[in-house]
């Protein structure tokens, strides 16, 4: 990587006069990125979980703080409690609800991650070994909107080797995670074996092909449409029926939540459903319809509103909820 100190940015996306919130761990990635947003005249607060798995985690918290002083800004911290199991998933869903309490306490309009290429290729080749269509193998987007607040990635273009090489070549410190050499965690086992060594010799197609993936998912998104959100309800007009996986798949991303092989084939063998026992999903005529899943005993009219509406039966709880029975779509 050149050492010009220029940030690689989303297309039509500014981080200027945001108030800006970065995912930090104090490693390469966030390290790197941290430093490039401070030389470009941006100035994030930094946002750091301790999962007290590690002795060196006391040092990346306390370097974190001291970055954090010296650069004037804000580092929130916490410590995570103890996963018995399924760790990355618990972890994983631990840290974003702390991003997401912070962003709605201090108002941030951006959540910055440090995801690079390599990340992109190890998400690509575990969902490949699980049976994934092109929007699933595609999981980091530059740029992803939620509800009240964007996550920006701006080091998709950027492998680990580069980011390393612009962190020694300006003297910037960072550390080196010695827990991804655990191949007990699937990321790290598609790490060691797979994703860097590809990297390492095939970086440029690799970079082109995921441009031209996430151009194929651009195309397939031209044929369905959110026509209304409010909260975690989507509303999407889908013109052709055979997307709704898809349709299904993006929007729940969006929400925080991904699916499995298994649950994609549930979307595509019934009109309504309920996943994970949390989002229900509804086809209705040409709208697909995704909310929270509430079981409920509703008024006979309401219910009747809800028919007459069109509204799936599974999403009429959460439309009774919200008292939105005299919204029309």
């Amino acid at each position: 990587m050149k050492t010009d100190k220029k940030i690689f940015l989303p297309p039509l996306f500014s981080l200027e006069n945001k108030k800006l919130l970065l995912a930090f761990s104090g490693g390469i990635d966030s390290s790197a990125l941290f430093y490039m947003l401070i030389d470009n005249g941006l100035k994030p607060d930094l946002a750091i979980v301790d999962y007290g798995i590690r002795e060196q985690s006391k040092d990346e918290l306390a370097y974190a703080k001291e970055l954090a002083l010296e650069y004037n800004c804000i580092c929130h911290a916490v410590k995570a409690p103890g996963f018995d199991s399924h760790f990355e998933a618990n972890a994983r869903a631990f840290r974003y609800d702390f991003f997401e309490k912070l962003i709605k306490e201090y108002g941030y309009h951006v959540l910055l991650t440090a995801h690079q290429l390599n990340d992109q290729l190890e998400w690509l080749l575990m969902r490949l070994t699980k049976g994934a269509g092109v929007c699933e193998l595609i999981g980091l987007h530059s740029v992803t909107q939620r509800s009240n607040y964007t996550i920006v990635r701006p080091l998709l273009e950027y492998s680990k080797n580069e980011l390393q090489d612009y962190l020694d070549n300006n003297k910037y410190r960072y550390f080196i995670d010695e827990s991804n050499n655990d191949e007990s965690y699937e990321r790290n086992y598609f790490r060691k074996y797979y994703s860097n060594s590809l990297i390492s010799k095939y970086k440029d197609g690799i970079k082109r092909s995921f441009k031209y993936l996430k151009d194929d998912i651009f195309i397939i998104e031209d044929r369905f449409e959110t026509v209304f959100a409010y909260k975690e309800l989507r509303v999407i007009k889908i013109y052709d029926t055979r997307l709704r996986v898809k349709a299904a798949d993006i929007a729940l991303k969006g929400l925080g939540y991904l699916l499995s092989s298994s649950q994609r084939e549930e979307i595509e063998k019934n009109d309504n459903l309920v996943i994970g026992g949390v989002w229900a999903i509804g086809l209705s005529a040409d709208k697909l319809y995704i909310a929270p899943y509430h079981k409920i005993v509703l008024p006979k009219e309401f219910k009747e509103k809800c028919r007459v509406a069109g509204i799936p039966p599974l999403v009429r709880g959460y439309w009774y909820m919200e008292n939105l029975d005299k919204i029309t779509i």
